[in-house]
């Protein structure tokens, strides 16, 4: 058995690569010898949001607080809030960010394919967003 405990637990900034606005990063946990998932606590300001981006093995999203923003590629944004799961197919374009008005947070799981568990792509615009 292994505790991780709250305050061994560090906050990063989202790299600006990869992310538009104020981004926190808290790495929950990560691969195990055994395993291939990983998983973050990313809190977005109002506004903030990811990159367009795609998982080798999908990903799911658990939201806890605040209200936030989704998108598939080629579908409208969609509204979450606190308790709902979202799951991104393996290879499925999206990005996922916090609403304009309003600060959200996600716990982020994924898993790892051929040392990979994400694929950065272009930054989602401000007219994209504003949609």
């Amino acid at each position: 058995m292994k505790i991780t405990r709250n305050q061994e637990i560090h906050s990063a900034p989202g790299p600006e690569a990869y992310f538009t606005g104020s981004v926190r990063v808290e790495m929950q946990f990560s691969q195990q010898p055994r395993t291939k998932a990983a998983a973050a606590m990313v809190t977005f300001e109002a506004g903030a949001r990811t990159a367009w981006h795609t998982h080798p093995a999908g990903q799911t999203l658990i939201i806890t607080s605040g209200m936030g923003w989704i998108q598939k590629e080629g579908e409208a944004i969609v509204e979450v809030f606190p308790g709902d799961v979202i799951y991104f197919e393996p290879e499925e374009k999206h990005w996922h960010g916090a609403s304009p008005q309003k600060a959200m947070s996600h716990l982020a799981i994924q898993e790892e394919v051929d040392d990979k568990v994400v694929d950065w792509l272009e930054k989602v615009t401000d007219d994209q967003y504003k949609k």
